[in-house]
């Protein structure tokens, strides 16, 4: 089937408005669930990220064992901690800040690198770490085909990946880059968290675009 070159007016407001509705979320309800069938479809959306060279080397861990997951929101709570102390003056308000939904989110699942990546030099031979911006685009898919099914989608940093590859028996060479909270959520936040909660404001798109070199005005300037 060959794709249309542009889409309708309608389409390309609906892909605006899940990309502007989009949230990192960590306040799910707990004791519900995800369909199968929407999972499998989100999951679908993450394989369809570009990837250099074609490798597309995301590995999706889904935890379904509860004792698993306890283990893993104790390794986000050992760095919370060690987070804390490493902002000095800030790390009361970090502390308040509900930074992960892991025990009350439907699913939980790790976005991890796949092992054997020295394989692949193709676009990696001079930027190698163009793999892990490989994951990241499948994990923005999943986030944006997780927000259309009115699903709320969290990423935690937070962790020790050397300590969660244990876990989850990552082999050799491969590494965890993200857990990741899907699930109901009660509603979307209106703007995102840390700025409601007054940890940062966003900067806006004027600030980010240069012309030719670094620092020089660009588009919107």
């Amino acid at each position: 089937m060959i794709e249309p070159v542009s889409f309708s007016e309608a389409e390309r407001e609906s892909l605006y408005r899940v990309m502007r509705a989009r949230r990192d979320m960590r306040h799910f309800l707990p004791n519900s669930t995800v369909d199968e069938t929407v999972l499998l479809r989100i999951l679908s959306a993450a394989h369809l990220a570009p990837s250099v060279g074609l490798m597309q080397p995301w590995r999706f861990i889904r935890i379904t064992d509860g004792a698993l997951r306890e283990r893993i929101h104790a390794l986000v709570d050992a760095e919370r901690h060690l987070t804390a102390q490493a902002l000095g003056a800030r790390d009361a308000e970090f502390m308040r800040l509900k930074v992960e939904g892991i025990r009350d989110c439907a699913e939980l699942w790790v976005a991890a690198l796949m092992d054997r990546r020295e394989e692949h030099i193709f676009g990696r031979r001079t930027l190698p770490e163009m793999d892990l911006a490989s994951v990241a685009c499948a994990i923005q898919n999943l986030w944006l085909a997780a927000r259309a099914e009115g699903l709320g989608m969290g990423w935690v940093s937070l962790f020790d990946p050397e300590k969660l590859a244990a876990q989850l028996n990552i082999p050799e060479g491969g590494k965890p880059v993200a857990i990741l909270c899907l699930g109901q959520v009660e509603e979307f936040y209106a703007a995102p968290m840390l700025q409601l909660e007054g940890w940062r404001n966003p900067q806006p798109l004027s600030e980010m675009l240069f012309e030719n070199r670094w620092g020089h005005p660009g588009v919107g300037a």
